[in-house]
């Protein structure tokens, strides 16, 4: 069964994105859950240690707080109150941190640093898994045990304010609430005057007991302009403003003799220094935690913060209150809170933090008791059993005092072991899913391998022995033993399978197919053997129809490509990856220059007609160019590559990406001060007008026109948001959100895709025109640099304007002139499109997607256009690169009409590659921790990609020619 090469390349994409999905199922593991499905409650607490008589009450000691305030302010970073400017920022909380009745401390976030997992982490005291990155846009209800349930249980009233996270996570929690949606980034005012306009009436009432504000104007700023904005100075301003507010109405209600209040000022995660979040370097990470209570002593002076875990503060807000211990929480109580209380108040609040640890660590770790924290555990309850049989029979020696406090530091030490043992023991993988996911992904890749020779020859066709593979025996017997290896596994694992959920009609499907896949290999593989190609006819070396010789340019794209593969392996290279993409650019750039001084100079000693056929005119014609023409191509052939390489120098100093530079100040920063708005406004503006000259070449009148004017709005847009000047605009204006100006935009968007679907559709159905085709191709490509330029920001421009520049050369005087094949071009332009997503700012970190893009034109948080906006904007530079691939082969009439399936084959193969690889590598790696910073988020950016090649390939079978077509 004979299938072209782009169909075949299709095919084998989208069933590698299943199996990828299907890996990805396994490979985010279940966080650390306790086994039991009911919640803690205080009747299921264990009775106070009491050694050589009947066991103790089981009674909490008396709740230390009455009333609790949480004040969360999103992304607070801790240098913003504890750093140098701590005083000019937030000069009463520092005031309070340094001379107030407070306790500080740093309080350390695990990625991924975003909202929801956040919250999770704040309110379970469990770590959750990179999986709620996803679950981040749309929160579930929580189900597991945490700390807003279990005051709820306990009669506590609840009142929130702020992001709506709050109440879908906890629906029905609260007693009254008043969310705001924290997706739409652009308002970083009334997000916040929505949350304080209840305060007055609310801090007056004696209605309820916990206050819960959470604060999203401070994140919002962070991502429009970054941590040293102008803005972020009032804005911190305004919280502690705020933060004064409170606490004056809560030492104001203060009754003598009763339990004092706490009031608790956090972050959920910290900002980098690109203003975003999601990763783990130390700004992300790093957030303020201050307790302030007149439980607690006064300060005499300024110290030095603690540093303790976020999820902390869950074990301590819940003995503070007097409620059980969340079952899944993994904190430790923070033991500066209890020191003002009695000795056996203390052992007892740690005793019931132990206990919950060790519940735990029983259900996480099946030899638990070999957990040094364990062991520790039991040996200080056994202390603490001693000590209470003393205090009991009323002894007052200091001896007792003394052995107290050991036993206080015995527990110190055991919940310190078990909270690092379940702290890494982060979740439980599904290896099935992942082995099966692995497999599948495996045996299309290796299918694609071995049918290479066929796909690039000059049929472009892969014969596929479908039929053959379905009616042997192998297929059977292996359909049978892979049924019963399912059985055998899904009857035999400890913990639940997502493979064996499954329905059977799914899971024969699997198998099937998976059986067909073995037999369809082995059959390709046999015949590519010396052995079956003489069984089948024909000889191995013209079975393949290919002149397999090597060129300096293919062994640099074969040994690249490859050799980016295995860099994978190591996480440095993974947070570098920009690095390995930058020198492979150098380096491709250097041996087209050489390729070009070959063609153009070397073998012009030749005859005099060579000259000629170096150098084909569109009609092959070589009189239809003067020689003083053909002579300016040729310099201008020679230049291309170097001043490549001088554009992408420039744009490497645009913006700082990776891990471990990415916080030395760059030209966008330099671009983006307020100092330099000038230089900014005019370099955006010739961007702009470069782009429309690079772009309305191929475009019909009316394109041009509404290109024209939609850059226009690209203009008026970022002035309007303040990131650029009109000659009149006035320093004193207010800035607005820009959201006529965008949708101005978004109405030529459309116009110009409308038009170029037009044209491309009458030429694939009414007309076989290939004028008509190309010409809506290309108006369809400057509809999507329309789009992109609106919503790349002003600093960004000379990416885009450096990437339609250097499309436009190599295409003119490399690709075209020089003969490069069609898998020689793919692979130039996957090279580049790798490139340009870094040249971007982007990198294999979270924090770096610039979600603020996601609300450009929007009045309101719309979850499918902000997901794609987002989408289409971090992947910008592959995504055009991909597109001007189309664009280019699809035009190009001296071409072999099988370019374009070449192209499609070769671009599958340059994504399955690095996937495929990059499975086998988390999985060796899926027990060291530091995976979760680098790997996961990698991960995720490979996955993307694949479904992003995988799109443009079926447009790519779109614009392949048909037989009657191809004929004319």
């Amino acid at each position: 069964m004979k299938v072209r090469s782009s169909v075949f390349a299709s095919f084998i994409l989208i069933f590698e994105v299943i199996g990828i999905a299907l890996f990805l199922r396994g490979f985010f593991p279940v966080p650390v859950k306790s086994s039991f499905s009911s919640k803690s409650k205080l009747s299921d607490l264990p009775a106070e240690p009491l050694t050589g008589s009947a066991p103790n009450s089981s009674r909490l000691p008396q709740p230390l707080f009455k009333r609790v305030v949480i004040m969360l302010v999103d992304a607070l970073r801790e240098d913003f109150v504890f750093g140098p400017n701590g005083r000019m920022y937030m000069p009463y909380t520092r005031h309070v941190v340094e001379r107030g009745s407070s306790h500080s401390f740093v309080a350390k976030a695990r990625p991924p640093t975003v909202t929801m997992p956040r919250i999770k982490a704040l309110t379970t005291g469990s770590i959750p898994g990179f999986i709620d990155v996803v679950m981040n846009l749309n929160s579930p209800a929580l189900l597991e045990d945490n700390l807003i349930w279990q005051a709820k249980t306990a009669g506590k009233r609840m009142v929130f304010y702020g992001d709506d996270t709050w109440v879908r996570l906890f629906p029905k929690h609260f007693m009254e609430y008043d969310g705001t949606t924290s997706f739409f980034v652009s308002d970083y005012t009334e997000v916040d005057n929505n949350v304080t306009r209840h305060l007055d009436s609310t801090l007056k009432r004696d209605d309820w007991d916990i206050l819960i504000l959470h604060y999203l104007g401070l994140d919002h700023i962070g991502h429009i302009s970054g941590p040293y904005s102008s803005l972020i100075q009032p804005k911190l301003m305004e919280m502690d403003d705020i933060l004064k507010k409170i606490h004056s109405a809560l030492i104001s209600k203060e009754v003598e003799g009763s339990l004092p209040y706490l009031l608790v000022l956090c972050g959920d995660h910290g900002m980098s220094e690109t203003g975003s979040h999601g990763g783990s370097s130390e700004p992300e990470v790093s957030t303020p935690l201050v307790l302030i209570s007149p439980a607690f002593k006064r300060k005499a002076g300024m110290e030095k913060p603690g540093v303790v875990e976020q999820v902390d503060l869950t074990p301590t807000l819940a003995l503070g209150l007097g409620l059980p211990i969340s079952q899944n929480s993994v904190g430790r109580v923070i033991q500066s809170v209890l020191e003002e209380t009695s000795l056996r108040d203390q052992l007892r609040f740690l005793h019931l933090n132990g206990h919950q640890l060790s519940c735990l660590l029983k259900d996480s770790i099946s030899d638990y008791e070999k957990e040094v924290g364990f062991e520790q555990f039991r040996v200080a309850e056994k202390a603490h059993g001693n000590w209470m049989k003393l205090y009991l029979e009323g002894n007052t020696s200091e001896v007792l005092t003394n052995v107290g406090k050991k036993v206080l530091r015995q527990y110190l030490e055991a919940l310190a072991a078990m909270s690092a043992a379940l702290s890494k023991q982060l979740g439980k993988y599904d290896m099935y899913s992942m082995i099966a996911g692995m497999v599948f992904v495996f045996q299309l890749l290796l299918v694609l391998l071995l049918a290479m020779p066929e796909a690039l020859s000059g049929a472009a066709a892969v014969d596929l022995p479908i039929l053959s593979a379905l009616l042997s025996l192998p297929f059977y017997l292996l359909c049978l033993l892979l049924a019963s290896v399912h059985v055998l596994v899904c009857t035999s694992a400890e913990s639940s399978c997502y493979f064996c959920s499954l329905s059977w009609g799914l899971v024969f499907t699997a198998v099937a197919f998976s059986s067909a896949m073995f037999c369809i290999l082995v059959s390709i593989a046999t015949r590519r053997l010396p052995l079956g190609a003489k069984i089948h006819g024909k000889s191995p070396l013209r079975s393949s129809e290919v002149d397999w010789s090597l060129s300096e340019v293919d062994v640099l794209l074969l040994a690249g490509t490859v050799g980016h593969t295995l860099s994978l392996a190591a996480s440095s290279f993974v947070e570098e990856e920009h690095q390995t993409w930058y020198f492979l650019l150098n380096t491709l750039c250097l041996t087209v220059f050489q390729d070009v001084c070959r063609k153009y100079f070397r073998e012009k000693r030749g005859s005099g007609d060579d000259e000629e056929h170096i150098l084909p005119s569109k009609d092959r014609h070589p009189s239809a160019h003067p020689k003083a023409e053909i002579f300016s191509e040729k310099w201008l052939a020679l230049a291309t590559p170097p001043f490549t390489l001088l554009c992408c120098r420039l744009l490497r100093s645009l913006n700082q990406t990776g891990v471990q530079w990415a916080h030395i100040p760059d030209v966008g920063h330099w671009l983006n001060s307020s100092e330099h708005k000038v230089v900014l406004s005019l370099l955006s503006a010739f961007c702009l007008v470069l782009i429309y000259f690079l772009v309305q070449r191929r475009c019909s009148w009316v394109s041009k026109v509404a290109l024209a004017l939609g850059l226009l709005g690209v203009y008026s847009y970022r002035a309007a948001v303040g990131n650029v000047l009109f000659p009149w605009h006035h320093s004193g204006q207010t800035m607005s959100k820009g959201t006529v100006e965008a949708r101005f935009v978004y109405v030529f968007v459309l116009g110009i895709l409308f038009s170029g679907t037009k044209d491309l559709l009458r030429s694939q159905i009414i007309t076989a025109d290939a004028k008509l085709k190309s010409r809506g191709l290309w108006e369809i490509y400057s509809g999507l640099v329309l789009l992109v330029s609106l919503l790349f920001r002003a600093h960004n421009l000379p990416v885009l304007c450096c990437c339609l520049l250097i499309q436009t050369l190599m295409a003119q005087f490399i690709w075209k002139k020089l003969h490069y094949d069609a898998a020689q071009t793919t692979i130039m332009h996957y090279w580049f499109g790798q490139a340009f997503f870094y040249f971007q700012g982007n990198s294999n970190n979270i924090a770096t997607v610039d979600i603020s893009v996601g609300f450009v034109g929007l009045e309101s948080y719309i979850e499918a256009p902000a997901i794609f906006l987002t989408a289409l904007s971090t992947y910008a530079g592959p995504l055009l690169w991909a597109c001007h691939l189309v664009c280019y082969l699809s035009s190009e009439r001296d071409r072999s009409p099988v370019a374009v399936g070449h192209g499609c084959y070769c671009l599958a193969l340059l994504r399955s590659v690095p996937a495929a690889a990059y499975i086998v590598l988390v999985t060796v790696l899926r027990y060291h921790l530091f995976i979760w910073s680098v790997f996961s988020p990698k991960l995720l950016y490979e996955s993307m990609h694949l479904l992003l090649t995988a799109g443009v390939c079926l447009f790519f079978i779109t614009m392949e020619q048909s037989p009657s077509s191809s004929k004319s």
